[in-house]
């Protein structure tokens, strides 16, 4: 394993082990609960948007630690963001999951943070929808508070 494939597994381990965000919110403006029927991975996340900007995001869950380091890590990306910058990230996301280990472009990793450690998950098809699963609660949620998120162009990395 090179040091940068370690470095991501840290990431991922210290996301699964202090979940950011972690703990339902008292008022959130819609919640969605959301379950991975391949491997029974589950969350509950709550969210609050003010002027076009996402104020807060709590949620509860359990299941592997790529499921939960994912939506720990997602927290971080999108708590405070407004929602142009959240849809971007969403489609990144999206794009490194499916990269099927091909990679994508360092300037989307960059972009993506510590997101970027998820980037040999997409290797494991099997593991993509544990990576994804807070993105999903987290569309429905917005979606529920009447919010939703702008269309991105994918960047056809």
């Amino acid at each position: 394993m090179n040091e940068l494939d370690q470095l991501y597994q840290q990431v991922i381990l210290d996301h699964s082990r202090e979940r950011h965000g972690c703990g339902a919110l008292e008022a959130p403006d819609a919640t969605s609960h959301q379950v991975n029927p391949t491997c029974g991975d589950e969350v509950t996340l709550g969210v609050s948007v003010r002027d076009g900007r996402i104020v807060a995001v709590g949620w509860q869950g359990e299941g592997c630690s790529i499921s939960q380091a994912s939506i720990s890590v997602m927290h971080d990306l999108v708590t405070g963001a407004d929602l142009a910058t959240v849809a971007r990230l969403e489609a990144e996301f999206n794009e490194l999951m499916h990269s099927r280990g091909r990679g994508v472009d360092e300037a989307v990793l960059d972009d993506l943070e510590d997101a970027a450690a998820f980037e040999g998950t997409s290797k494991y098809p099997n593991r993509v929808k544990c990576a994804l699963l807070g993105w999903m609660a987290l569309k429905d949620a917005l979606a529920k508070s009447g919010t939703a998120l702008p269309a991105v162009e994918p960047s056809g990395s």
